[in-house]
């Protein structure tokens, strides 16, 4: 075994998911609820970027709906962009389960 070369085959991989990491901070991935009454885009890094509300679910009286509306389409928009980041990830370390990524 070549302690070198696994070393610059570390480095190499450090270096490729610093990378990937970088680029899914940029990539977005949508989520869409209510029968697309409510639109979120996420970053891959898991940052809300922008949320869309179809003004035909502003009902003051039932505030709780638009809230639980808001709420899911967060949530799901954030799983989705963990989801991309952990298959890209994936790609890279060859399924390897490196703590962390």
């Amino acid at each position: 075994m070549n302690i070198a070369k696994l070393m610059k085959q570390a480095q190499q991989m450090q270096a490729g998911l610093a990378s990937k990491q970088e680029e899914l901070a940029k990539r977005t991935v949508e989520a869409s609820v209510g029968g697309g009454k409510v639109q979120v885009t996420a970053s891959c890094a898991g940052d809300v970027l922008d949320l869309r509300i179809d003004p035909s679910v502003v009902d003051p009286a039932d505030v709780e709906f638009l809230q639980d509306l808001v709420l899911k389409g967060v949530q799901e928009a954030i799983q989705r962009g963990k989801e991309t980041a952990a298959a890209e990830m994936k790609k890279l370390t060859g399924g390897l389960g490196i703590p962390g990524l």
